[in-house]
């Protein structure tokens, strides 16, 4: 029986959560934001993808006198996969480079949330990258599912 339930537990944590209509994947982390966010950036890096760039919310908060809990946003991206995006309509610039932010919510578990490309192809209207979008979407959840496992 525990071994079924733990069986269970595993796969609710591989599970992405979709709030709805909003085009966010959000996944549960086992890490702290901190940790969450190397691990995906260590991944992205052996896969030859760009980091852009690593920006910490909660410390440009303090400096204004806020507080926040732990959130870290990591903007990266893949020429070879987004400029098909670009080519069909370069609106979904303002989407891209990718983004993933790992956040810290009231109770303390950690989320990594990031832009369904189906959403984004969505909003800006691009019905001829079937397979682009496929190959990202593929390629997101695999890293990020990787960086939040245990």
């Amino acid at each position: 029986m525990k071994r079924y339930l733990l069986i269970g537990l595993m796969l609710l944590l591989a599970v992405p959560v979709m709030a709805a209509g909003n085009g966010l994947i959000s996944i549960k982390s086992a890490h702290s934001v901190s940790e969450t966010l190397d691990r995906l950036e260590n991944l992205l890096r052996k896969k030859g993808i760009t980091i852009v760039t690593r920006w910490r919310h909660d410390a440009a908060a303090k400096k204004v006198g806020i507080s926040l809990r732990p959130t870290e946003l990591l903007i990266f991206g893949n020429p070879k996969l987004g400029s098909h995006f670009f080519t069909s309509q370069q609106t979904a610039g303002i989407d891209l480079p990718m983004k993933a932010l790992a956040w810290q919510d009231k109770n303390g578990q950690v989320w990594l949330t990031y832009n369904d490309p189906h959403y984004i192809a969505d909003r800006h209207g691009i019905k001829n990258r079937a397979g682009i979008v496929k190959k990202m979407t593929a390629a997101l959840k695999q890293l990020t599912n990787a960086a939040t496992r245990p």
